[in-house]
């Protein structure tokens, strides 16, 4: 079992991130010189929030599954979710565009779509890193934030809630939506932020020793000289 909280954190930290990003590209008022500043929100929240469900799939299922007592139940859960957020994101998508199909929808009611989504992924995102930090040891928790972070950076930046998400399948189909969403968001000129490094970790009684940096809990008192 865990001892260290780095793959929590860098949950926490991604979903804090992106609950902000949501908030931005809700307040889609834009200059008049300027019409596609609110688009330009939109499309880092939608980029962001893709490519980290991708990575969750390519890199936190399959311990998951293998490791966690009951692992086939969460994941099962826990791509449901997803699948549900995907479509909502798709959905935002075609709106953004002015898809045909979006007429009947007014901004409100998709944002609020995308609140309950969230909201309900973010529980089964939640509780997934826990029952992942409760099974594995600290070199393991390590590694798979590394992997989170590094899997961001080459995941697919569009929802795709009908391809493949688990195994082999999903491996490929992951690749090819990456080529594929990358050459169309260069096409559209879509902004595409890069994910922020995962927190790091505190270091220990010894690295502080070394590092002649020494670090004292804010609730202990600060000892007199």
């Amino acid at each position: 079992m865990g001892t260290t909280d780095v793959l929590r954190n860098s949950i926490q930290h991604t979903q804090g991130r992106l609950s902000d990003r949501l908030a931005d590209a809700r307040e889609m008022e834009a200059p008049p010189d300027r019409p596609r500043d609110g688009y330009a929100r939109i499309d880092a929240f939608l980029s962001s929030t893709s490519k980290h469900l991708h990575a969750v799939d390519a890199v936190l299922l399959r311990p998951a599954r293998r490791r966690v007592p009951d692992g086939g139940a969460l994941v099962h859960d826990y791509l449901r979710s997803t699948k549900e957020l995907e479509v909502v994101l798709a959905h935002v998508k075609a709106h953004e565009y002015g898809s045909v199909y979006e007429i009947s929808f007014s901004w409100p009611e998709v944002w609020d779509g995308v609140d309950l989504a969230m909201t309900d992924h973010q529980r089964h995102e939640a509780v997934l890193g826990n029952q992942i930090t409760e099974s594995l040891d600290d070199s393991e928790l390590d590694v798979l934030a590394q992997r989170l972070y590094a899997a961001e950076l080459a995941a697919p930046s569009r929802p795709h809630p009908y391809t493949p998400h688990t195994g082999l399948l999903g491996n490929v189909a992951r690749k090819v939506m990456y080529a594929a969403d990358r050459f169309w968001d260069t096409l559209e000129g879509r902004m595409v932020p890069e994910p922020a490094p995962e927190p790091k970790k505190k270091p220990g009684l010894m690295a502080q020793y070394f590092l002649a940096d020494p670090r004292f809990d804010e609730e202990e008192p600060t000892p007199r000289p």
